[in-house]
């Protein structure tokens, strides 16, 4: 293992505190700890994947209905880095208003953030990028925020078939400015590419 990975791996075993759900901006937390944000379609496994990231079964709210997530919520690790649950778009099962309040709120967390250092954009490996996804790649090129791509749920595909998205996914990052070009590969389950995805998290820790 190197350094950086053992680094990582110890940051990841430390304490990850909830801090605010926050319904609105005024309740986004004062602070100065730089932030990565996780953002993704409806279902994508975000909060499966946050308590898989820090060995907790419950820190991040988890449901079979899409749409659960409707606040941002910040949770603080160590006092070294706040990792961000953004609100899913896609398939909410929720009214048009109230989707369009979250994406609304989702979109000027990011444009306004000043902490802000990197988005997480989970794609489900078994859908690879949709329109929505397209559209919220578009969002972050243009506001400039720079986005690592994680596919979630690595495990419900065979290894042919994951090859093939990852490709595809790939061909779409070449042409896209505010994109990090390689992809992290994950599977909350099974725990794969949890720890090259720590490794790229702990990259941005005080």
């Amino acid at each position: 293992m190197s350094e950086a990975s053992e680094k990582a791996r110890k940051l990841f075993t430390q304490d990850c505190v909830f801090i605010v759900a926050a319904s609105e901006p005024k309740l986004f937390p004062v602070s100065d700890l730089s932030e990565v944000a996780f953002i993704g379609r409806s279902n994508v496994g975000k909060s499966s994947l946050l308590n898989a990231l820090v060995s907790r079964k419950n820190l991040a709210r988890t449901s079979q209905t899409p749409g659960r997530t409707q606040t941002i919520c910040f949770f603080n690790l160590d006092g070294r880095l706040m990792l961000v649950d953004l609100p899913g778009y896609g398939h909410a099962a929720a009214s048009h208003a109230d989707k369009h309040k979250w994406n609304a709120l989702a979109e000027y967390y990011m444009k306004t953030r000043p902490n802000l250092r990197a988005v997480c954009l989970l794609l489900d490996a078994r859908h690879g990028a949709l329109a929505n996804d397209l559209s919220m790649m578009q969002f972050l090129d243009r506001i400039a925020v720079s986005y690592q791509i994680v596919l979630t749920k690595t495990d419900r595909l065979k290894a042919m078939d994951l090859d093939a998205k990852k490709r595809q996914v790939e061909a779409l990052l070449a042409r896209r400015p505010a994109a990090r070009p390689a992809i992290i590969m994950t599977s909350a389950e099974k725990g794969d590419g949890l720890g090259e995805l720590r490794a790229f998290l702990a990259g941005f820790a005080g």
